[in-house]
């Protein structure tokens, strides 16, 4: 094919009537779309609440642990009694 006979292909395609919904098919999908609505923002909300325990017990373990802190050296005894 060359250009305009694809052009001319392509003209037909769009010109066509589109094709219309049955009305049983179209409660169906209304139906169908809201459930996915809500399981999407279902879990939408229950990532974001584990996020936020996750970060909350992360400070709160950082707080009682202290991992930055170096911890004492256990191989030499304290000198004491100079």
């Amino acid at each position: 094919m060359n250009r305009t006979e694809r052009e001319a292909a392509v003209r037909r395609i769009m010109e066509q009537v589109s094709p219309s919904v049955p009305p049983e098919l179209y409660g169906d999908v209304v139906r169908r779309g809201g459930r996915m609505l809500r399981r999407r923002r279902a879990a939408r909300r229950l990532m974001w609440l584990l996020l936020f325990a996750t970060s909350v017990a992360f400070v709160v373990w950082a707080l009682t642990a202290h991992p930055w802190v170096e911890p004492p050296s256990e191989t030499t005894p304290p000198l004491t009694g100079w």
